[in-house]
Protein backbone atom coordinates (compact mmCIF):
# COMPACT_ATOMS: atom_id res chain seq x y z
CA UNK A 1 0.00 0.00 0.00
CA UNK A 2 0.84 3.74 -0.16
CA UNK A 3 -0.69 6.81 1.04
CA UNK A 4 -2.62 9.47 -1.23
CA UNK A 5 -0.96 8.22 -4.50
CA UNK A 6 -0.44 4.82 -6.63
CA UNK A 7 -0.86 3.10 -9.65
CA UNK A 8 -4.27 2.97 -9.62
CA UNK A 9 -5.28 6.63 -8.80
CA UNK A 10 -6.92 8.54 -11.51
CA UNK A 11 -4.78 12.03 -12.29
CA UNK A 12 -6.56 15.05 -13.99
CA UNK A 13 -3.58 17.72 -15.16
CA UNK A 14 -4.41 21.47 -14.89
CA UNK A 15 -2.51 23.61 -17.02
CA UNK A 16 -1.53 20.70 -19.27
CA UNK A 17 -0.47 22.65 -22.13
CA UNK A 18 1.87 24.30 -20.59
CA UNK A 19 5.73 23.99 -21.00
CA UNK A 20 6.10 22.53 -17.39
CA UNK A 21 3.30 19.94 -17.68
CA UNK A 22 4.26 19.11 -21.12
CA UNK A 23 8.03 18.02 -19.74
CA UNK A 24 6.58 16.45 -16.14
CA UNK A 25 3.47 14.65 -18.06
CA UNK A 26 6.21 12.67 -20.34
CA UNK A 27 8.04 11.45 -16.92
CA UNK A 28 4.82 11.01 -14.64
CA UNK A 29 3.19 8.79 -17.43
CA UNK A 30 6.22 6.87 -18.04
CA UNK A 31 7.05 5.62 -13.93
CA UNK A 32 3.31 5.14 -14.07
CA UNK A 33 1.12 7.15 -13.31
CA UNK A 34 -2.51 7.08 -14.65
CA UNK A 35 -3.51 10.18 -16.15
CA UNK A 36 -6.66 10.58 -17.09
CA UNK A 37 -7.13 14.15 -18.88
CA UNK A 38 -6.12 17.55 -18.30
CA UNK A 39 -7.72 20.93 -18.46
CA UNK A 40 -6.45 23.93 -20.12
CA UNK A 41 -9.28 27.17 -21.32
CA UNK A 42 -8.97 27.45 -24.52
CA UNK A 43 -7.68 24.51 -25.73
CA UNK A 44 -10.51 22.37 -25.45
CA UNK A 45 -10.62 19.51 -27.52
CA UNK A 46 -6.83 19.21 -28.42
CA UNK A 47 -4.47 16.14 -26.94
CA UNK A 48 -0.94 16.80 -25.29
CA UNK A 49 0.74 13.03 -25.42
CA UNK A 50 -2.58 11.58 -26.73
CA UNK A 51 -4.51 12.87 -23.49
CA UNK A 52 -7.88 14.68 -23.87
CA UNK A 53 -7.91 18.55 -23.23
CA UNK A 54 -11.06 19.96 -21.82
CA UNK A 55 -12.12 23.55 -21.07
CA UNK A 56 -12.96 23.28 -17.32
CA UNK A 57 -12.41 20.79 -14.61
CA UNK A 58 -16.56 20.26 -14.46
CA UNK A 59 -16.64 18.88 -18.52
CA UNK A 60 -13.15 16.50 -17.53
CA UNK A 61 -14.95 15.30 -14.46
CA UNK A 62 -18.77 14.49 -16.67
CA UNK A 63 -16.19 12.36 -19.01
CA UNK A 64 -13.46 10.82 -16.31
CA UNK A 65 -13.23 9.73 -12.42
CA UNK A 66 -11.11 11.80 -10.72
CA UNK A 67 -8.75 10.99 -7.59
CA UNK A 68 -6.58 13.61 -7.72
CA UNK A 69 -5.94 16.80 -9.68
CA UNK A 70 -2.37 18.38 -10.04
CA UNK A 71 -2.21 22.19 -10.86
CA UNK A 72 1.11 23.19 -13.14
CA UNK A 73 -0.76 26.38 -13.11
CA UNK A 74 1.33 29.59 -11.95
CA UNK A 75 0.77 31.14 -8.68
CA UNK A 76 -1.60 34.01 -10.10
CA UNK A 77 -3.54 31.52 -11.37
CA UNK A 78 -3.62 29.03 -8.73
CA UNK A 79 -6.62 30.27 -6.83
CA UNK A 80 -9.14 29.76 -9.25
CA UNK A 81 -7.94 26.65 -10.69
CA UNK A 82 -7.72 24.96 -7.46
CA UNK A 83 -11.15 26.26 -6.25
CA UNK A 84 -12.30 24.72 -9.58
CA UNK A 85 -10.94 21.36 -8.58
CA UNK A 86 -12.44 21.88 -4.98
CA UNK A 87 -15.76 22.49 -6.18
CA UNK A 88 -15.61 19.31 -8.45
CA UNK A 89 -14.86 17.83 -5.35
CA UNK A 90 -12.33 16.15 -6.82
CA UNK A 91 -10.22 14.22 -3.34
CA UNK A 92 -7.21 15.20 -3.39
CA UNK A 93 -5.65 18.55 -5.31
CA UNK A 94 -1.87 18.99 -5.22
CA UNK A 95 -0.96 22.69 -6.03
CA UNK A 96 2.55 23.23 -7.03
CA UNK A 97 3.28 26.66 -7.53
CA UNK A 98 5.12 28.89 -5.32
CA UNK A 99 3.82 32.59 -4.98
CA UNK A 100 0.76 31.70 -4.24
CA UNK A 101 -0.85 35.12 -2.34
CA UNK A 102 -1.56 34.53 1.25
CA UNK A 103 -5.35 35.55 0.76
CA UNK A 104 -5.48 32.92 -2.18
CA UNK A 105 -4.11 30.51 -0.35
CA UNK A 106 -7.04 31.48 2.69
CA UNK A 107 -9.43 31.04 0.57
CA UNK A 108 -8.71 27.70 -0.66
CA UNK A 109 -8.19 26.31 2.84
CA UNK A 110 -11.50 27.12 3.65
CA UNK A 111 -13.66 25.89 0.27
CA UNK A 112 -11.51 22.59 0.61
CA UNK A 113 -12.14 22.10 4.66
CA UNK A 114 -15.73 22.75 3.66
CA UNK A 115 -16.10 20.42 0.74
CA UNK A 116 -14.06 17.71 2.20
CA UNK A 117 -11.17 18.31 0.09
CA UNK A 118 -7.56 17.23 0.77
CA UNK A 119 -5.45 19.90 -0.20
CA UNK A 120 -1.56 19.63 -0.66
CA UNK A 121 0.25 23.18 -1.04
CA UNK A 122 0.54 25.60 -2.23
CA UNK A 123 4.53 25.23 -3.02
CA UNK A 124 4.63 21.96 -2.98
CA UNK A 125 7.13 19.86 -5.43
CA UNK A 126 4.32 16.82 -5.32
CA UNK A 127 4.98 13.65 -4.37
CA UNK A 128 6.38 10.00 -4.95
CA UNK A 129 4.95 5.96 -4.05
CA UNK A 130 8.08 4.35 -5.01
CA UNK A 131 7.85 1.46 -8.07
CA UNK A 132 4.10 2.97 -8.82
CA UNK A 133 3.34 6.56 -9.64
CA UNK A 134 4.31 10.05 -8.72
CA UNK A 135 3.30 13.61 -9.32
CA UNK A 136 4.48 16.91 -10.24
CA UNK A 137 8.61 17.47 -10.16
CA UNK A 138 9.39 14.91 -7.71
CA UNK A 139 12.23 12.75 -9.06
CA UNK A 140 12.93 14.52 -12.54
CA UNK A 141 13.57 12.65 -14.92
CA UNK A 142 14.67 9.96 -13.48
CA UNK A 143 13.10 8.91 -10.14
CA UNK A 144 14.08 5.52 -10.02
CA UNK A 145 17.67 7.10 -9.29
CA UNK A 146 16.78 8.52 -6.02
CA UNK A 147 13.24 6.73 -4.95
CA UNK A 148 13.53 3.03 -4.09
CA UNK A 149 10.39 1.12 -3.01
CA UNK A 150 10.78 0.11 0.57
CA UNK A 151 8.98 0.45 4.36
CA UNK A 152 10.09 4.67 4.77
CA UNK A 153 7.79 7.64 4.45
CA UNK A 154 9.07 11.22 4.27
CA UNK A 155 7.21 13.97 4.89
CA UNK A 156 9.14 17.96 3.70
CA UNK A 157 8.75 21.07 3.87
CA UNK A 158 11.15 21.49 1.22
CA UNK A 159 10.57 19.55 -2.26
CA UNK A 160 14.59 19.38 -2.70
CA UNK A 161 15.93 18.14 0.50
CA UNK A 162 12.92 15.15 0.80
CA UNK A 163 14.57 14.29 -2.60
CA UNK A 164 17.82 14.07 -0.86
CA UNK A 165 16.59 12.42 1.90
CA UNK A 166 14.98 9.37 -0.59
CA UNK A 167 18.63 9.66 -2.38
CA UNK A 168 20.33 9.00 1.00
CA UNK A 169 18.16 6.14 1.69
CA UNK A 170 17.97 4.46 -1.66
CA UNK A 171 22.13 4.72 -1.70
CA UNK A 172 21.61 2.44 1.37
CA UNK A 173 19.10 -0.22 -0.24
CA UNK A 174 16.46 1.57 1.80
CA UNK A 175 13.49 1.81 0.23
CA UNK A 176 10.39 4.18 0.54
CA UNK A 177 6.29 3.93 0.54
CA UNK A 178 5.42 7.44 0.06
CA UNK A 179 7.26 10.76 -0.26
CA UNK A 180 5.02 13.52 -0.05
CA UNK A 181 6.33 17.54 -0.36
CA UNK A 182 4.22 19.05 1.93
CA UNK A 183 5.43 22.73 0.60
CA UNK A 184 6.93 25.49 2.53
CA UNK A 185 4.72 28.61 2.15
CA UNK A 186 2.94 30.23 5.74
CA UNK A 187 -0.51 28.37 4.72
CA UNK A 188 -0.41 25.08 3.39
CA UNK A 189 -2.91 22.35 3.08
CA UNK A 190 -1.97 19.27 4.58
CA UNK A 191 0.63 19.42 7.38
CA UNK A 192 2.71 17.07 9.09
CA UNK A 193 -0.52 16.40 11.79
CA UNK A 194 -2.66 16.31 8.77
CA UNK A 195 -0.24 13.27 7.08
CA UNK A 196 1.03 11.24 10.14
CA UNK A 197 -1.80 8.98 11.00
CA UNK A 198 -2.08 8.33 7.12
CA UNK A 199 1.54 6.61 7.36
CA UNK A 200 0.50 5.41 11.13
CA UNK A 201 -2.10 3.10 9.50
CA UNK A 202 -0.58 2.20 6.33
CA UNK A 203 1.03 -1.07 6.82
CA UNK A 204 3.67 -0.75 4.34
CA UNK A 205 5.14 2.31 6.37
CA UNK A 206 7.36 0.78 9.21
CA UNK A 207 9.04 4.42 10.30
CA UNK A 208 8.69 7.88 8.80
CA UNK A 209 11.31 10.78 8.38
CA UNK A 210 10.10 14.07 9.16
CA UNK A 211 12.16 17.13 7.60
CA UNK A 212 11.08 19.98 9.12
CA UNK A 213 12.38 24.15 8.95
CA UNK A 214 11.61 27.69 11.06
CA UNK A 215 8.85 29.30 11.67
CA UNK A 216 5.10 27.47 11.98
CA UNK A 217 3.78 25.34 14.54
CA UNK A 218 3.94 22.40 12.11
CA UNK A 219 6.68 20.18 13.49
CA UNK A 220 5.20 21.14 17.34
CA UNK A 221 2.31 19.41 16.25
CA UNK A 222 3.58 16.78 15.05
CA UNK A 223 5.97 16.53 18.75
CA UNK A 224 2.28 16.88 20.56
CA UNK A 225 0.72 13.92 17.81
CA UNK A 226 3.64 11.23 18.84
CA UNK A 227 3.42 12.53 22.71
CA UNK A 228 -0.15 11.82 22.75
CA UNK A 229 0.86 8.21 21.37
CA UNK A 230 -1.42 8.77 18.44
CA UNK A 231 1.41 7.85 16.31
CA UNK A 232 3.39 5.06 17.46
CA UNK A 233 5.77 4.22 14.46
CA UNK A 234 9.44 5.55 14.44
CA UNK A 235 9.83 8.71 13.59
CA UNK A 236 13.37 10.34 12.43
CA UNK A 237 13.25 14.26 12.26
CA UNK A 238 15.72 16.54 11.26
CA UNK A 239 15.00 20.61 11.65
CA UNK A 240 17.00 23.11 9.83
CA UNK A 241 17.78 26.80 10.28
CA UNK A 242 19.24 26.94 14.17
CA UNK A 243 21.14 29.73 12.24
CA UNK A 244 17.88 31.76 11.82
CA UNK A 245 17.93 31.97 15.61
CA UNK A 246 20.81 34.72 15.86
CA UNK A 247 19.04 37.16 13.30
CA UNK A 248 17.60 40.39 14.46
CA UNK A 249 14.05 39.52 15.12
CA UNK A 250 11.41 39.53 11.92
CA UNK A 251 14.17 38.02 9.49
CA UNK A 252 13.42 35.50 7.58
CA UNK A 253 15.67 33.73 4.49
CA UNK A 254 14.34 30.87 2.39
CA UNK A 255 10.48 29.65 2.45
CA UNK A 256 7.77 32.55 3.10
CA UNK A 257 6.93 30.75 6.58
CA UNK A 258 10.31 30.78 7.96
CA UNK A 259 9.84 33.58 10.89
CA UNK A 260 10.48 33.14 13.99
CA UNK A 261 8.13 35.19 16.55
CA UNK A 262 6.89 35.33 19.65
CA UNK A 263 7.82 32.56 20.81
CA UNK A 264 7.16 30.36 17.76
CA UNK A 265 9.25 28.33 14.97
CA UNK A 266 12.34 28.08 16.99
CA UNK A 267 14.32 24.91 15.38
CA UNK A 268 15.77 24.72 18.90
CA UNK A 269 12.28 24.62 20.82
CA UNK A 270 11.10 22.00 17.80
CA UNK A 271 13.95 19.44 18.21
CA UNK A 272 13.25 19.79 21.82
CA UNK A 273 9.57 19.36 21.89
CA UNK A 274 10.19 16.19 19.45
CA UNK A 275 13.06 14.62 21.57
CA UNK A 276 11.05 14.89 24.34
CA UNK A 277 7.61 13.29 22.79
CA UNK A 278 10.33 10.48 21.70
CA UNK A 279 10.83 10.95 18.31
CA UNK A 280 14.62 10.29 17.14
CA UNK A 281 16.26 13.74 16.26
CA UNK A 282 19.02 14.07 13.58
CA UNK A 283 21.76 16.77 14.41
CA UNK A 284 23.10 16.68 11.04
CA UNK A 285 21.60 15.59 7.76
CA UNK A 286 24.21 12.80 7.13
CA UNK A 287 22.99 11.12 10.73
CA UNK A 288 19.32 10.53 8.78
CA UNK A 289 19.83 7.19 7.29
CA UNK A 290 21.64 5.49 10.22
CA UNK A 291 19.03 6.30 12.61
CA UNK A 292 16.17 4.73 9.76
CA UNK A 293 18.10 1.91 9.77
CA UNK A 294 18.13 1.39 13.25
CA UNK A 295 14.57 2.33 13.88
CA UNK A 296 14.28 -0.71 11.27
CA UNK A 297 16.04 -2.91 12.93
Amino acid sequence: MSILLDERSRVLVLGITGRQARTHLTYMRKYGTHVVAGVAPGRGGQEVEGIGVYETVRGAVAEHVVDIAVLFVPGSGARDAALEAIDSRIPLVVVLAEGVPHHDTALLLREARRRGVRLVGPNSQGMISPGKAKLGGTGGAFPERMFLRGPVGIVSRSGGMGGEIGSALTRLGIGQSTYVSIGGDLLIGSAFADLLPLYEQDPETHCVVLFGEPGTGHEEQAAELIRQKRITKPLVAFVCGEALEKLPRGMSFGHTSSIIARGLGSPVRKKQLLREAGALVAERFTDIPQLVRQTLR
